[in-house]
């Protein structure tokens, strides 16, 4: 019944809270982050994936071992040349042919199979049933697929670290190029936010693919329109009559972080690039909770 302010009271045995909802019912305590990472924790997906990233170092390894001495020499050095210097070399070399592709295809995975993978399975209703508020529920799964996403970015270079050190020792950093060396101690700092750097230019590779996964239920669409949007803007990038327009494009600054290991570091491009980045994924994010705020999820 309702009082003289028509505020809802609760009667005995149930009934609605003053608020108008169930009593004991917080929206705030729905989906707790500890449940979703739980639950993308135990998907296949997320097993192999890291699995396959955590590999990637060994198997890198094993190929410059059985190739020691087969390549060809060249009038410049290559960070592929430099790959068996050391453990940072080796670290640098394995992020940077996983940048492009691998770690893109990690982070896509992450935030455009977790909402689209709900709608395909039809719990996403059940979920919003519960209910969840959908701004707390995309929020929550946001929240969680950036932190695998972090992980994916951050366990390889690690894990490249370790093996570079068992396989190659700990030295100090020759310089693609010029061949100069830096003390390893002076650039492991450098290496940190070069990490950092590698983790913030994925960011519009996530923000589209969870755009894509609120707005489809095809966990496969979400994840290869993230990864198109990459090749889209790296065959753009190549057509140079764009001029100075190609620094607009999400992929332009993705190699910046070499500047970084360079005897005399230079941050000009990677802060160029952070703030594309940031830029782009704001609005793509902000797209995607307009666009599941308005969305029939029972169509």
């Amino acid at each position: 019944m309702s009082d003289a302010n028509g505020s809802s009271t609760a009667v005995a045995g149930g009934g609605l809270a003053e608020s108008g909802s169930a009593p004991g019912y917080a929206p705030g305590r729905t989906l707790p982050l500890a449940v979703e990472i739980v639950r993308q924790f135990k998907r296949r997906r997320t097993l192999a994936m890291f699995g396959l990233l955590l590999a990637l170092p060994w198997i890198l390894v094993i190929a410059f071992k059985v190739g020691a001495g087969s390549s060809q020499p060249t009038n410049t050095l290559r960070i592929s040349d430099l790959a068996t210097e050391g453990a940072l070399n080796f670290a640098a070399f394995a992020l940077s042919v996983s940048a492009g592709f691998l770690l893109v295809v990690a982070v896509a995975l992450f935030c455009g199979d977790t909402v689209a993978s709900e709608a395909n399975w039809s719990s996403l209703r059940y979920l919003l049933a519960a209910p969840i508020p959908r701004d707390r529920l995309l929020r929550q799964k946001l929240v969680v697929a950036m932190g695998y996403s972090a992980a994916a970015v951050i366990c390889l270079p690690l894990m490249a670290l370790l093996a570079g050190t068992l396989a190659f020792g700990w030295n100090d950093v020759r310089v693609p190029g010029t061949g100069e060396t830096i003390a390893a101690l002076e650039v492991l700092p450098r290496f940190g936010v070069v990490i950092g750097y590698a983790l913030v230019s994925q960011f519009v590779v996530a923000a589209l693919a969870f755009l894509l996964s609120v707005s489809t239920d095809s966990p496969l669409g979400a994840v290869g329109g993230a990864v198109g949007l990459v090749i889209v803007s790296n065959i753009l990038q190549a057509v140079e009559a764009l001029g100075s327009l190609r620094e607009f494009l999400p992929t332009f600054w993705n190699t910046a972080w070499l500047d970084a290991l360079a005897p005399q570091p230079e941050y000009g491009g990677m802060i160029k690039g952070v703030a594309v980045s940031v830029t782009y994924s704001a609005i793509l994010v902000a797209f995607a909770f307009r666009r599941f705020r308005r969305k029939d999820i029972v169509s």
